[in-house]
Parts: C-alpha cells; structure tokens; sequence
C-alpha cells in the first residue's frame, strides 16, 4: 500500500492518503508531532476538457498517430492533468473521420485510457460570422448535420463526450436532442444566438459554455448579446480560459461572481503550440503567430487562435485575478467537470475515488507539478 503525507489543498493541514488497487483508501488528518516539515500540497488531479493538441502534437493534423496521441498524453502528466478531452475543431469531413478513428484506435492504450474519457467536438456547426467562428475555418462551416454526427460517433467508437456548436442554425435543437439522448454533454460556443435561441438550447438540453467571452465579435450590442443571455442561463456552466489573454482579470471576477465556484470549469484550449518558441506557424489552416509571453493569435486577424498554455496556469490566475482560494481554482479544474460530465470516479480526495493525484510547490504564488500520480502509479515527478 502507497502512503502519502502532504497538505491537503482545502485545508492546508496535514493528512496521511493511502493507495490501494489504483484507488484512495483511506484519508486521516495527522497531529503536527506526526509530520516534517516543507511538504508538499496534494489535490486531485486537474481535468481538461478542451484541449486541441499538446507537445507538438496537433489533434487536428492531417498526420496525427496512436502514437502522437500517446506522446501528448504523458506529456500532459508534466502539467497535473490527468484528465483531458482531446478536440478536434472544424476541419474536412474526411479528417474529422480519420482523426476520431485513430482517437478510437489510442484508447487501446492504457496510458490513453486512463487519461481520456472521451473526446470533444468543437465545430464544424458554429457560426460563420468574422469575430464568432474565431478562426475556425470558414470553408468547412456547415449546418447541423445528424447523419454526419452519427458517422463521427461511429469513427470515435461511441466517445464523442461533448458537442460544441451554435444554437442559433438550422437544425442545431434536432441535434441537441439526439446528444441528449446517447448522454454527449452538448455546448453553446463561437456562437451570435439571441437570448430566445440560447433558452432554447437549454430547454434542449445544453449545459455547457464553451470557452464564454471568446469566439465572440469584438463589437457587439452592449446589452443583447449572447454573454449576458448564456450568463443569466442558470443551467449554462461556464468554461473559462483563464491564461491570462483570454480574459481580463474584471471578467473572471465578474464571471465568478455570477455563477459561483462550483458553477465554472477552467479549460486550456491548448494546442500542439505550447512550449514551442516565439514565432509563426500553421494551426487550423492558416497562420498563427505566438509570442514570447504565451499568446496565439491569428496572423490575419484580430483574433486569438487557441492558447499555449497549460491548466495550472489557469489555477494561478483565478487565485491572481479573481481572488479566489486555491481550494476553489483546483475546484474549477477539477471536481467541476467530473460532475457535469458525470465522472463520479475522479476530481476529489476522497476514499473509494480513483487515486488521481497532483503534489505542487506553491512558490510565491507559482505552481509547481512535483509529482503526479495516476490510477494509483507515478507517472511524473521531478
């Protein structure tokens, strides 16, 4: 049996967890006579369920192998994440076919499986107008489209976990109800939807937010616009990319305050880009320039393209920016996406939970991954 002694990151007091068969066995809370000093902090492993590629491995490349998929897997557990969606976006019918089908083939891999519950499909039916598909390209936008899900859920083995579209085009509440009914977690993002059309997404079913305050025009009516609609939508959860370009730090007070910490899911919207230096490259079909502070944009228009940087930087934002304890921001990349996705085996400490575990350094503020356990196993640590 696995013993660990660290501090608990809702308490900051010191506990002793015990591993058995890949799950949390026992938790006891420890006097201060028990323990040295300088430990570690232990919080579940962090869950993101957005992300487009990572370590130079593009999910949406025309080239994309089992292996790649397992090499952005491992590369993740460097981060605390031990729980990702990988996201295809808007592509070709053709590729989104492919790649769903070599998604399929990597959950043959335990590394994979452990880590991936499913996978995410953002596009290709979302709004085409300049500012809302952010830089989805515009070539293969297209209507909802049940027969073509079905084929795609056919390719990724049943694994398409959430749908990600725009509420507002023709079709789109049919294919809401057919997520609904095969249990796909559907979202409204890159969306122009009015405040009806958003109520009537929900009524179908919607439950998410995709990345909210981006994928949106920067001119919009300041008072009917999707983000107050989503916002007022009680059943609508927020994702929120919190990497410090995405949003200002007042949005993600704002945003908190409204929903509350157990109504908000920090995501990366990572892509295969993260770590790599300063400069322009190819993403999504078009150029993309990456500077040296960690911002992607389009390098045609004023526009982010995707972000660079990982989770944990989200945490450290939240408690930044928004004011919130570290208790909560590990909340919102944790335990909140394994409720709305109805992953009842992870995202807390607690006995009969899997034994998916991060151990940080908190230095001044900055996170620091020392170890990161997985199903009970070490898969990094420095």
């Amino acid at each position: 049996m696995q013993k660990i002694t660290a501090l608990h990151y809702e308490t900051m007091k010191s506990v002793r967890i015990d591993l058995a068969d890949g799950m949390i066995y026992k938790m006891e809370e420890l006097d201060s006579h028990q323990v040295g000093e300088d430990l570690p902090i232990v919080a579940p492993g962090l869950i993101d369920n957005q992300v487009n590629g990572y370590a130079g491995v593009d999910f949406s490349g025309n080239e994309l192998t089992v292996a790649d998929i397992v090499k952005a897997t491992t590369s993740l557990w460097k981060t605390g994440v031990t729980t990702f969606v990988p996201t295809l976006i808007t592509n070709s019918t053709a590729n989104l076919l492919r790649n769903f089908k070599i998604f399929a083939e990597a959950m043959s891999h335990e590394e994979v499986a452990l880590s991936v519950p499913g996978f995410h499909l953002e596009g290709p039916w979302i709004s085409s107008k300049e500012g809302f598909r952010g830089c989805h390209p515009t070539a293969y936008i297209s209507m909802p489209d049940l027969d073509l899900f079905q084929n795609l859920q056919a390719a990724a083995g049943g694994k398409i976990v959430q749908v990600t579209l725009a509420p507002e085009l023709p079709g789109a509440l049919s294919l809401l109800d057919l997520c609904a009914q095969q249990g796909v977690v559907t979202a409204i993002g890159h969306s122009d939807a009015n405040g009806s059309e958003i109520r009537a997404a929900c009524l179908h079913g919607a439950k998410l937010s995709t990345h909210l305050g981006n994928g949106c025009a920067n001119l919009i009516h300041r008072h009917d616009n999707p983000i107050w609609h989503q916002l007022a939508e009680e059943q609508l959860i927020p994702t929120l990319i919190a990497d410090g370009h995405h949003l200002l730090p007042a949005e993600l007070k704002v945003f908190m305050k409204v929903k509350g910490v157990e109504r908000i899911i920090l995501t990366s919207d990572i892509t295969y880009l993260a770590g790599m230096p300063a400069g322009r490259y190819r993403f999504g079909g078009a150029d993309v320039i990456l500077t040296s502070d960690g911002r992607l944009r389009s390098a045609e228009q004023d526009c982010l393209a995707g972000a660079s940087l990982p989770l944990l930087i989200g945490v450290e934002n939240m408690i930044r920016y928004a004011g919130c304890a570290l208790s909560e921001a590990i909340r919102m990349a944790s335990a909140n996406a394994a409720a709305a996705f109805g992953w009842k085996d992870r995202g807390e400490l607690l006995p009969g939970r899997r034994a998916d575990l991060i151990l940080l350094e908190n230095s001044n503020g900055n996170l620091m991954v020392k170890k990161t356990i997985l199903n009970g196993k070490i898969v990094f640590q420095t």
